[in-house]
């Protein structure tokens, strides 16, 4: 077994073990976090569709995560000078903008609204958007978690421009104080541009992913086991003695050898 401390298969051992490792603790754990996330959220997407909006009142003291989702009705107005636009996003495999607005709930915070998304004109300017509805409204929207990109708003032909849909992003821009999360509009609502489709129900690869990581990481450590014990029985490859490679001039001087041997006697 001293094959196994040389350097060459130390290096190999390593290298196997530590891709199996990462299948096992990284790879494939990752893959079934997706799978479980995914089957969350195809449950919150049909939950929100079969149940009636609920007044958002009851879903301020939670983070919108814990109610991603979920259809809450909203009293109040739109805040028009705060509005941003969500650019380069993607809407049903086309590119899109989406529109920001705040909206001051009757008697209490004020909340970001994704009033849907526009079609940029000519593949980059955001089209004129429509006008918001003035004075008190109440609305239908779903309960969406904020994202994480915090680069600060950009000021675009004309509009406020966020890489993310962050109500800390507009509330820096635009002084307004928004509470986490946003709320994004229903088809036929006040105010709403195009209304954004919900995701799409499939359970999605990542399980198959994760039990595929965990069968390379198998074959791995299966694959090192058979060689490492074809190597320790008699005859294995590394056990046969080596052959010594033979210099050029030593070729050639056998070539010379065998020349002469070869040559006819003189008469």
């Amino acid at each position: 077994m001293r094959f196994l401390l040389r350097p060459g298969w130390l290096a190999l051992t390593l290298a196997v073990w530590v891709f199996a490792g990462a299948c096992f603790t990284l790879l494939a754990p990752w893959q079934f976090s997706r799978d479980r996330e995914r089957e969350a959220q195809n449950d919150a997407v049909t939950a929100s569709v079969r149940a009636d909006p609920v007044p958002v009142e009851s879903v301020l003291d939670q983070p919108n995560a814990a109610n991603e989702w979920r259809l809450v009705s909203l009293t109040g107005r739109y805040l028009p000078e705060g509005q941003a636009v969500a650019r380069l996003r993607t809407v049903q495999g086309e590119a899109a903008s989406e529109v920001l607005t705040p909206f001051a709930l009757a008697g209490g915070p004020t909340v970001l609204v994704d009033r849907g998304y526009v079609r940029p004109v000519n593949g980059l300017k955001v089209p004129d958007l429509k006008p918001v509805p003035e004075g008190t409204v109440t609305i239908i929207a779903r309960v969406r978690a904020g994202e994480s990109d915090d680069r600060d708003a950009i000021e675009r032909d004309g509009h406020r421009e966020v890489y993310a849909i962050n109500p800390a992003v507009v509330a820096r821009a635009t002084g307004i104080d928004l509470r986490p999360g946003y709320f994004e509009l229903t088809e036929g609502q006040p105010g709403v541009e195009g209304a954004l489709p919900l995701p799409r129900l499939d359970a999605g690869p990542f399980f198959s992913y994760a039990l595929q990581w965990i069968a390379f990481g198998a074959m791995a450590l299966a694959g090192w086991l058979y060689f490492t014990v074809r190597e320790a029985r008699p005859g294995g490859a590394l056990n046969e003695p080596r052959v010594k490679r033979k210099s050029v001039a030593e070729l050639l001087a056998e070539d010379e050898r065998a020349e002469d041997g070869a040559a006819p006697a003189p008469r």
